[in-house]
């Protein structure tokens, strides 16, 4: 056959590049909240999960989803999930990495390291960070059972990853998840039907058996989860291990695995408890504040994991467009182009100073203005981070027209990206569940709008529109009784931070960029609408992946 064309102008793929040290507002962030911090194992990560080697191992664990067994040959239950070995070496290189438990091992920025290290590894794979993420969040609820946390910490702290289905005592390192969720209630919890009856005690405390079903159970092959069932008392919180102490298998049904538009690596399921046994964490008729112990820490990840996408989203985005030519020069240096991209790269850089600023505050639990600022940035964290996630991808994707739609046998990055970013608005309680949580923080009195004011101080003066912006605040939140204004207090206290941090820690060309177009309005209403005083080369150069 004759040839009948060359293949040429085509982008050479983003890989074997370092994450870290090329991730200059994460550097740079850091260094503001954690001076002297050392980084050097981020370095080494960031090598590492920029290798075409772990590429290779996204993309495999993404292409071959995760499989149900509930029986086996001879009609025995089984109720295991089985992954692909790629999966396996995702998980054995995220906690090896640390980001699971280790954090609530001690060391100083322990949380803030790891939060640098879980965006990174965001950008290679998110979806098996479900299960590491729910590990981590796990700790301080599990402090309601003294006897379970004292026998369960060390291996949940453990590096060496585990992922056998055998019993916790035949392992050194374990992992856990949470079930919430039934089908009548999804977020309102409190409607949830799952009886739980008492049955003892033992060395773990007061023992029951739950009968009943939760309707989202993802990771369902960790070795225990937190749950909420109706005891006598009321809605509580409890214990529930895959394998009980005498070594047998705990009745917990796998129902099937959930069909999901992304997260395709990891599992999620729908299970049924048949008189499984639990032990009850914290008191009788506090299952809410029990397990939001651990739901606030995993709405961190949500607000590191979508940072984490957005720079990686950002960073093909670049990629492709310094190498693709259109019209006689490199997209990069088309004038509408750069637009877009330098206003990406205000997002992500905000989004990755106000996560990290959240992370930070997890590392001085003594200290009262940072948990008064943990309580307010969570949930605005959570709300504004994770919405723009998707509005992002979008954008980022249609810089490389339509090989960023083209997914080829899991080859497509953006196009995984962008299925992916939907799930942490939604999962541990999307917008309005945020909203309401900011609102009921700032009911409890002025001590948190004193915090904000402190936080904010900092960068008066240095642009008009973050003064008058700023100004604004107190006033609003002293009214803010009617939860119709929940999203919008939510979206500009999160933007008054996030201008704050960048007057802080990035270039002045960065910080009045952001002012001028998210607080002063000379912005549109689709990125790559800056107004033309910005400084479009600048902004581009520092987002730079390589």
């Amino acid at each position: 056959m004759e040839p009948t064309h060359d293949v040429f102008n085509q982008p050479e793929p983003l890989t074997d590049y370092n994450l870290f040290v090329n991730n200059r507002p994460m550097r740079d962030a850091l260094r503001f909240n954690a001076p002297g911090l050392d980084t050097d194992d981020l370095d080494e990560l960031g090598v590492m999960l920029g290798s075409g080697e772990m590429q290779v191992h996204a993309m495999l664990a993404n292409v071959n989803p995760p499989q149900l067994r509930t029986h086996d040959r001879f009609g025995h239950r089984a109720d295991t999930v089985s992954f692909h070995p790629s999966y396996h070496a995702l998980m054995a290189a995220a906690a090896g990495a640390g980001l699971h438990g280790t954090p609530w091992a001690g060391g100083e920025h322990a949380h803030l390291l790891r939060a640098a290290g879980f965006m990174l590894f965001t950008e290679l794979e998110p979806s098996i960070l479900c299960p590491i993420s729910m590990t981590y969040a796990v700790m301080p609820a599990l402090q309601g059972n003294p006897a379970i946390a004292a026998e369960w910490g060390p291996k949940l702290a453990n590096r060496r990853y585990d992922g056998r289905f055998v019993a916790a005592s035949e392992k050194s390192a374990v992992t856990m998840g949470m079930g919430m969720t039934e089908k009548q209630g999804g977020s309102d919890v409190r409607a949830n039907t799952t009886q739980a009856t008492a049955d003892g005690s033992d060395a773990w405390g007061a023992r029951y058996r739950l009968v009943g079903h939760k309707w989202f159970f993802s990771a369902p092959m960790c070795d225990a989860f937190l749950v909420l069932a109706q005891a006598p008392a009321g809605l509580s919180c409890f214990f529930l291990p895959r394998w009980l102490p005498d070594g047998s298998v705990n009745p917990i049904r796998i129902q099937r695995l959930k069909d999901k538009l992304g997260n395709e690596a990891n599992a999620s399921s729908e299970v049924e408890f048949h008189g499984a046994q639990a032990w009850l964490v914290g008191e009788e008729g506090r299952g809410v504040p029990q397990i939001l112990e651990m739901g606030n820490m995993t709405r961190l990840d949500c607000a590191l994991g979508t940072s984490g996408l957005m720079r990686q989203a950002l960073s093909l985005a670049l990629n492709h467009t310094a190498q693709r030519h259109a019209f006689g020069k490199p997209l990069i240096e088309q004038p509408l182009m750069r637009n877009v991209l330098a206003d990406l790269a205000l997002e992500s850089e905000a989004a990755t100073a106000l996560s990290l600023r959240l992370a930070r505050a997890f590392d001085r639990p003594g200290d009262r203005q940072e948990l008064l600022m943990r309580r307010l940035l969570t949930p605005i964290s959570k709300f504004w981070v994770c919405k723009r996630g998707s509005h992002f991808a979008q954008e980022a994707m249609e810089c490389l027209g339509g090989n960023g739609y083209v997914e080829e046998g899991g080859e497509g990055v953006m196009a995984r990206i962008y299925r992916e970013m939907p799930l942490n608005s939604i999962w541990e309680g999307a917008g309005n569940i945020m909203a309401l949580d900011l609102l009921r923080a700032l009911r409890k009195g002025g001590e948190v709008a004193d915090a904000l004011t402190a936080e904010l101080a900092p960068a008066r003066g240095a642009h008009a529109a973050f003064d008058r912006f700023a100004a604004s605040l107190p006033q609003r939140i002293d009214e803010a009784t009617a939860e119709t204004d929940g999203r919008r207090l939510a979206q500009d206290v999160a933007l008054a931070v996030q201008a704050a941090l960048l007057r802080q820690h990035a270039p002045d060309f960065v910080f009045e960029a952001f002012c001028a177009s998210r607080l002063a309005g000379d912005w549109g209403q689709a990125f790559g609408t800056l107004p033309s005083t910005v400084d479009f080369d600048a902004i581009v150069a520092r987002a730079m992946p390589t």
